[in-house]
């Protein structure tokens, strides 16, 4: 069978499934497009929490990353909640284990504990909110300007909010490898090229690439940026996995990946490209790998992302 054919049959078999399970396809932008293309709902991680803890299914599959298949069990204690593949971990979340955490998280116990739900689900259990790149600063001018704020795991995402905030916050030093990988260099060596594009940046690049966009935001904002945007090319400073659903959006316009420090394709999240259709296939059909979580922790848990919730 060619790898069309091989293609539409998974498609087709995951349709049926779907159908028999009474389960719902979250997927993430970063995903590949194959999976994007069955999804029911596609998302940032604040998106995709919202649409988990709104969902009627019983099953919910999630094309993501752990840390996202973990929330949507917090959110969904009663709900199946499978991953394709277990493996698809996080370099943010690794950069941030909860037992380094909490002694940092005990020596501050006056501070408010803000951590970006890029972390694991025993980080979150010691979190005071969630937040997510489309929300952390909103939630940041929420807490009294008397309240010291702690801020995790991303110590790049953690500037651009006293950037754009003013206020101080006292660093997890995490970052995320993709994020980290983008040049400079080669970003204004591609604005030569093109130099009427538009750089559009997530705020967990680094400071160096932060400076020359032209719009920084989560994945979700520069997907509204450019449908809105009357420009016709744009320079991609995030996963590349975006770019399928904006070439969907806005078939007419150019899109052109930043490229990473070296030749590697080091600009696609390896652990989000773990997913495959086959794996999401075989997830539904065999009910495995499945979330479980410890009810103690995930009621510790869930009571930060329920902050966020209401705060957004």
């Amino acid at each position: 069978m060619s790898e069309m054919g091989q293609v539409e049959t998974f498609e087709r078999e995951i349709q049926k499934l779907k159908r028999e399970l009474n389960a719902v396809i979250l997927a993430h932008y970063y995903q590949d497009s194959e999976i994007q293309d069955v999804a029911d709902f596609i998302g940032d991680s604040l998106q995709l929490s919202q649409q988990a803890a709104a969902t009627s299914a019983d099953v919910i599959v999630f094309a993501g990353v752990h840390f996202m298949a973990e929330t949507a069990k917090i959110l969904n204690p009663t709900r199946t909640v499978l991953l394709p593949d277990l493996n698809a971990g996080c370099s943010l979340a690794d950069s941030c284990p909860a037992q380094l955490y909490k002694p940092f998280r005990e020596r501050f116990q006056d501070h408010v504990a803000i951590n970006y739900i890029n972390c694991s689900a025993e980080v979150k259990a010691l979190s005071d909110i969630i937040c997510t790149s489309s929300n952390a600063e909103k939630i940041v001018r929420q807490v009294p300007a008397s309240t010291p704020i702690l801020f995790g795991p991303d110590r790049n995402l953690g500037r651009y909010v006293m950037k754009v905030t003013g206020r101080p916050l006292r660093l997890w030093e995490g970052t995320c490898l993709v994020h980290e990988t983008f040049s400079e260099q080669k970003l204004l060596r591609l604005k030569l090229r093109h130099p009427e594009a538009k750089v559009l940046a997530h705020p967990e690049c680094e400071e160096r690439v932060l400076r020359n966009a032209d719009y920084i935001g989560s994945t979700t904002g520069i997907l509204n940026y450019v449908r809105k945007s009357a420009a016709s090319e744009f320079i991609v400073a995030t996963e590349p996995g975006i770019i399928h659903q904006m070439e969907k959006a806005c078939p007419d316009k150019t899109f052109i990946p930043a490229p990473p420090e070296n030749g590697c394709a080091c600009n696609q999240c390896p652990h989000m490209r773990l997913n495959t259709l086959e794996k999401l296939y075989l997830a539904m059909r065999n009910f495995r790998p499945e979330i479980d979580l410890d009810e103690d922790l995930r009621v510790r848990a869930l009571r930060p992302i329920q902050r966020m919730l209401e705060m957004s």
